[in-house]
């Protein structure tokens, strides 16, 4: 089922749901197979050693032009992660990213020169994602893809953009960065959490839930989905029994748990991370389970093995339990498609968007005639809404060579704009209603398309 649904927001509401949130350290992952609710378990590891067809990766032992130089040669890096907490997010991000260099180098490259790229971790520690940003800088990159985690991205966006650095991210959904400019040298081809926040909301209303309580880690991305989705409850005229952030380092959320159950609240909204298994488990033990009252999460325990960590002994825990999460709908569904053929990956979290940042980087090079960070950025943008439309990089180089304006058709479907921000982000985005079913299971229910 599919029905396009554009949600229209306040100032008001735009206000609350762009606030500066609590800070943490991760962020906006969604996924399908891979263990949304078990980061730090996941073994799904990447080789990163290894060349990918038509790729030149890097050791970092080699250092290219300095920062804001342009060589003549397209020197990217990403910055996702390989170890740590969010590590079931790299392989799809990070494979995403070789298949679109390699894409490029087989049509010529930029420049008539392979595309070239180097590694590095954000392994969800902020010191650790500084440190990658700081030894790409000093390769001379020109652009970074990455972080993930809208927490790791923002340890380092400073750094890489004063540096004259180009950065795109295809998972940072944080509304934090929309109000951001950063020299001109951030994007992000995901949308943002202000646009989530009222389709999870709406998705609580039409279930007739009126005043649910939410729980949210306290970060810049539980923050700001959860003021999204506050926003959107209280415009339909809900209201919110108990708004409570959490550490998602914390031993145990029992103290969270019983102020939920004292709310009265007729609802629940989980936005969580791997941390969402225990709480989860938790509310079933307080009897706050979907079998007695409805339950919701975002993208972040949109997983196939959130069950199994719940309760290893019932796979129906979770039954009924509904939720949001970003994807491009029948947009997607070719590239994911050829994607999962090409690299043996069933997950694609966030991999269209990936895709998408690294063909809008090359393209900028070329339509700048040049891999300068500045040079690059101002033209970024304005790639996916010019006159051509073009799919494949070859097409758009031929429109470009031509001095035509093109309008890349982004294999995730979204379209960058200044229209609603002055940096540059998605407008609006796709967005999946998922169910877990009595074997544990993940569906797709309903795909909503919200827009500012």
């Amino acid at each position: 089922m599919k029905r396009s649904h554009w949600v229209r927001r306040t100032a008001v509401v735009m206000a609350l749901a762009l606030a500066v949130a609590a800070c943490g350290n991760g962020d906006d992952p969604e996924t399908t197979e891979a263990p949304e609710a078990t980061e730090a378990e996941t073994t799904d590891e990447v080789d990163t050693t290894e060349e990918t067809e038509g790729t030149e990766e890097t050791d970092g032992t080699e250092e290219g032009a300095a920062p804001g130089e342009s060589d003549g040669v397209l020197s990217l890096g990403y910055i996702l992660p390989e170890s740590g907490p969010l590590a079931f997010l790299g392989p799809p991000q990070i494979e995403a990213m070789q298949l679109a260099v390699s894409d490029i180098n087989a049509a010529g490259g930029v420049f008539g020169a392979d595309v070239t790229v180097s590694s590095g971790d954000e392994a969800g520690d902020p010191t650790i994602a500084s440190e990658s940003a700081q030894r790409l800088i000093g390769e001379g990159v020109d652009g970074i893809i990455g972080a993930a985690a809208s927490g790791m991205s923002l340890s380092f966006v400073e750094a890489v953009t004063s540096a004259g650095v180009l950065q795109c991210s295809g998972s940072n959904t944080a509304p934090t960065f929309t109000d951001n400019d950063y020299n001109g040298l951030y994007f992000r081809t995901a949308p943002t959490d202000a646009l989530q926040g009222p389709v999870l909301a709406e998705t609580m209303v039409a279930d007739g839930v009126t005043n649910p309580a939410i729980l949210a880690r306290a970060d810049d991305y539980g923050q700001g989905l959860m003021d999204a989705t506050i926003a959107e409850l209280e415009n339909a005229g809900a209201t919110v029994a108990a708004q409570i952030t959490y550490d998602p380092e914390a031993a145990n959320f029992e103290a969270e748990v019983n102020e939920v159950a004292g709310s009265g609240a007729d609802g629940v909204a989980v936005i969580a991370f791997d941390e969402g298994a225990q709480i989860l488990a938790t509310m079933v033990e307080a009897g706050l389970g979907p079998d007695n009252i409805p339950v919701y999460g975002a993208d972040g325990l949109k997983s196939n093995d959130l069950a199994g960590l719940v309760d290893p002994n019932d796979e129906s825990v979770l039954e009924g339990m509904r939720g949001t999460a970003p994807g491009g709908g029948d947009v997607a569904a070719d590239f994911i498609e050829r994607y999962r053929e090409e690299t043996g990956l069933e997950d694609t979290t966030f991999a269209p968007e990936v895709y998408d940042c690294t063909m809008l980087i090359a393209l900028s090079a070329v339509a700048a005639g040049s891999d300068d960070g500045a040079a690059m950025g101002a033209e970024l943008v304005e790639l996916t809404t010019g006159d051509t439309a073009c799919s494949t990089f070859e097409e758009c180089v031929e429109a470009l060579e031509a001095g035509d304006s093109i309008a890349y058709q982004t294999v995730s479907g979204v379209v960058l704009s200044r229209t609603s921000t002055d940096n540059g982000e998605p407008e609006s985005g796709t967005y999946e209603v998922w169910e877990i079913d009595d074997t544990g299971t993940v569906n797709t229910v309903d795909t909503v398309e919200s827009s500012f």
